[in-house]
């Protein structure tokens, strides 16, 4: 079976466009260390580190990566160059976590759970309510019907940005006036959903760090409401990483962890930047998958992340 069979010819097309200043940074650095050389030697590796290292893998990350390629050597007795790259798909997919998004088809929610309750994570800035809106469009797309809760209410500029998301893929918005109680904002919009029998419901919440201890009891206040509607909820908690910050996204990703339980990574911006190797960085320190990620600005430039994809995308087929 192909590791593309899941993904549409565009879609792939796609991908590896919004990819390819990241595999022009990590990947065409590593044929280069390894030109003229016919087997893995220290002094591969440690070209091979230093790009990886610089391609913000992660210092962690890279090491693990290096350790697992010369226990490989160790095994074998010998690696050659032009078995490295093989070598480095297994070992780089291996430490992607499993979103169990090989299967997916489409944006589909897990059974049993109506409405799906995603609540909506990240600073300001990293593309928290454009990743909103499209993933709004796409369960739209998919035949889901959708809520959306303005829960930011500390900035004004954010519940107008959602609503114009929301008149754009045509869904509707539960909001207040500015200055609301963000939890007031998640009961009634989950209240509306249950209704109006919703399949899924995307809750925005304020994008500020500066004080985690406010933010901690914020989220965990919203998500004791909204449980008060939909037990269960939040089914997602969803954190949105600008993927062009590359080591400060993993810092990001870090300090929202110690506020709150984060179950998902959406990383944006990928298509403009070389550091899409924080993705790998970010995923294997935090134990968390990366669900979406954002290859351009247009409503399909947002993907289901699947690891097989991603790396034979970056590595070529």
């Amino acid at each position: 079976m192909s590791l593309f069979s899941f993904l549409s010819k565009d879609k792939k097309e796609n991908l590896d466009k919004g990819l390819s200043k990241t595999k022009e940074n990590v990947f065409d650095k590593i044929a280069r260390a390894v030109a003229g050389k016919s087997k893995v030697d220290e002094d591969v590796l440690d070209k091979l580190e230093e790009v990886l290292v610089t391609s913000d893998v992660g210092v962690e990350t890279t090491l693990k990566v290096i350790q697992r390629i010369e226990n490989r050597i160790a095994r074998d007795k010998y690696l050659n160059t032009n078995e490295l790259t093989s070598v480095l798909r297994e070992e780089i997919a291996s430490l992607l976590q499993d979103n169990n998004a090989e299967e997916l088809e489409d944006f589909e929610t897990p059974a049993g759970k109506k409405p799906y309750v995603i609540m909506v994570v990240g600073v300001n800035g990293v593309g928290k309510t454009t990743t909103i809106g499209k993933l709004a469009y796409h369960f739209k797309k998919a035949g889901k019907k959708v809520y959306l809760g303005a829960a930011d209410t500390f900035r004004a500029a954010a519940v107008e940005q959602l609503t114009i998301w929301s008149e754009r893929v045509d869904v509707p918005v539960v909001k207040q006036k500015m200055g609301a109680d963000p939890a007031s904002v998640a009961y009634d919009t989950l209240s509306s959903a249950v209704a109006n029998d919703a399949d899924v419901v995307i809750i925005d919440t304020a994008g500020r760090l500066h004080n985690k201890i406010n933010l901690m009891n914020e989220l965990a206040k919203i998500k004791n409401v909204m449980k008060k509607v939909v037990p269960e909820a939040p089914h997602e908690v969803l954190l949105i990483l600008d993927g062009s910050t590359g080591q400060n996204a993993y810092n990001q990703a870090k300090e929202f962890s110690k506020a709150t339980e984060i179950t998902a990574l959406a990383v944006t911006k990928l298509d403009g930047t070389a550091k899409g190797g924080v993705v790998i960085g970010i995923s294997d320190q935090l134990q968390i998958p990366v669900k979406y990620i954002g290859i351009g600005e247009g409503l399909d430039d947002l993907l289901i992340f699947r690891k097989k994809a991603f790396v034979d995308s970056l590595f070529g087929d």
